[in-house]
């Protein structure tokens, strides 16, 4: 064999070797954690409100409630969380404590429990009933206990933070299996029964409950649940109770103190640092977007009829889940402990929409074309691994190619009017930027733009589009892309 033949040979095999050794990129900025990737992929989660409220029609209780009153004829967590799934969600959050102190568990640290109520003569737990719902149903279960206690004697002292509050969750995040979340909230001090004193305790909630180490007791107790809370540290508050996140929805973010005077839980209502994050934060803290499936959080009879449409929850779906956000939606148990007729109807019909619209990726099949593949690796970071089923595998580009574009060619003509996207988020939220183009009578057209990617990013179009062929244009990156999912669906009812 020549010298010649013999150079072009090994210039073969090291330009090969080369490319097919290619490394990831690198990461850009804060990485979720493995339990931060388990809420990002649960999507959609309902937090429930069920307890002395229900049964007194308030939203708060005062904390002088008789634990008497607690008493539900037919209450049935399967009930509850079957209709949770039938939504689609993926999740529940048990409210085991809510700020009237009322514990839904046998707790040895207050009297005012379920085990004084004639709920099974004393001998009940309704959230075990929710622990063995979730497993049977295949759900996964977290839990929140107000900080707050308007019933106890000890708040507002250390002694409730040290000897009440943090033995309260210490029970709850021990004996109820595995939780994917544990939540917190900001509504603290105020008035209330207090053992008897009724009067107004306030308290700085910035040191009161020593937040580091009481979220300690769900790292060591609860190590792969996040810890939701105002301002994290694992899940941000969207800063709202409307359900939205931003156009712009990074999930990176920097806690700050809130402005004095608009603390949550006391004329505090929005906050858009919270809704949109900060791009350049120091923490992966992605938002959760909270909202009630009634006006309020507890069951009201006056609000059977003012029941979310099933129109109103896919809205909010694109707003939040849609926007790299979590949803969760408040359900609220009537008071035989059941979910009223008009919530499971609207929710049942929710889940089949989307089921419906998601069922099929209408760009599976397609001939997927890319301006650049990392290293010319088509194996490994290719554009056809934005069709498989793998959320973690992504086409890449190399370094220095930070705004390339994709062209699908579909199978045939096809009619859509939402676009999927999501980023390989193991390597941070790199993109800030995209256009969608469709071939419309022979020349491109736009027809949809968005900024932050992230976990998951929905494009709800005005219109169904008909297109053979979609070219997706990256148009501000800081550096190479990871993309790891493109996505055509079409809404039943879509025109």
């Amino acid at each position: 064999m020549s010298m010649k033949y013999l150079f072009i040979i090994t210039s073969f095999l090291i330009i090969s070797l080369s490319a097919f050794s290619q490394k990831a990129p690198a990461p850009y900025g804060p990485l979720p954690t493995q339990g931060q990737l388990n809420w990002q992929e649960t999507e959609m989660y309902c937090i429930i409100h069920f307890g002395p409220d229900t049964y007194t029609n308030k939203e708060w209780g005062f904390g002088d409630e008789n634990p008497q009153i607690f008493n539900p004829s037919s209450f049935s967590a399967m009930q509850i969380v079957g209709v949770a799934k039938a939504g689609g969600f993926k999740g529940i959050v048990v409210v085991a404590k809510h700020h009237d102190g009322f514990c839904l568990w046998p707790t040895s640290t207050t009297e005012h429990n379920i085990s004084k109520s004639p709920y099974k003569n004393g001998a009940g737990d309704i959230v075990m009933e929710y622990r063995k719902a979730c497993d049977t149903l295949g759900i996964q279960l977290g839990i929140y206990c107000s900080p707050w206690d308007r019933n106890s004697a000890f708040y507002g002292k250390p002694e409730y933070v040290t000897n009440v509050f943090r033995k309260q969750i210490g029970e709850l995040y021990s004996r109820y299996g595995k939780l994917f979340i544990t939540w917190f909230d900001g509504a603290n001090g105020g008035d209330g029964y207090y053992g008897g004193a009724k009067e107004v305790r306030k308290i700085d909630r910035s040191t009161y409950y020593g937040w580091e180490t009481t979220w300690g007791i769900s790292k060591k107790l609860q190590p792969n649940a996040v810890i939701f809370g105002d301002v994290g540290p694992g899940v941000r508050w969207v800063g709202n109770e409307s359900g939205y996140a931003g156009e712009s929805n990074w999930a990176t973010y920097t806690p700050h103190a809130p402005e004095a005077g608009k603390e949550p839980g006391n004329g505090f209502t929005k906050d858009a640092e919270g809704t949109e994050g900060h791009r350049d934060g120091k923490y992966w803290m992605p938002a959760e977007c909270d909202v009630a499936l009634r006006p309020g959080w507890f069951y009201h009879k006056d609000q059977d009829d003012k029941v979310k449409s099933t129109d109103t929850l896919l809205s909010l779906y694109y707003k939040s889940v849609g926007r790299g956000a979590c949803l969760d939606l408040g359900l609220s148990p009537d008071r035989r402990g059941l979910l009223f007729e008009n919530d499971v109807d609207t929710l049942k019909k929710f889940g089949q929409l989307l089921k419906q619209t998601f069922a099929n990726n209408l760009a599976n099949g397609a001939t997927l074309l890319a301006s650049n593949v990392r290293g010319g690796n088509q194996s490994k970071f290719g554009a056809s691994k934005l069709l498989d089923d793998d959320r973690y595998s992504y086409w890449a580009t190399d370094d220095s190619v930070k705004t390339p574009e994709l062209v699908i060619t579909l199978k045939q003509n096809t009619a859509f009017n939402v676009i999927r996207l999501r980023e390989n988020i193991k390597l941070g939220q790199r993109i800030e930027a995209v256009a969608v183009d469709a071939f419309i009578n022979n020349s491109w057209q736009q027809i949809a733009s968005a900024t932050s990617i992230g976990g998951n990013r929905l494009i709800r179009l005005k219109h169904v589009v008909n297109a053979d062929k979609v070219r997706l244009r990256i148009t501000k990156s800081p550096v190479c892309i990871a993309l790891s999912d493109f996505g055509l669906f079409k809404e039943p009812n879509a025109n």
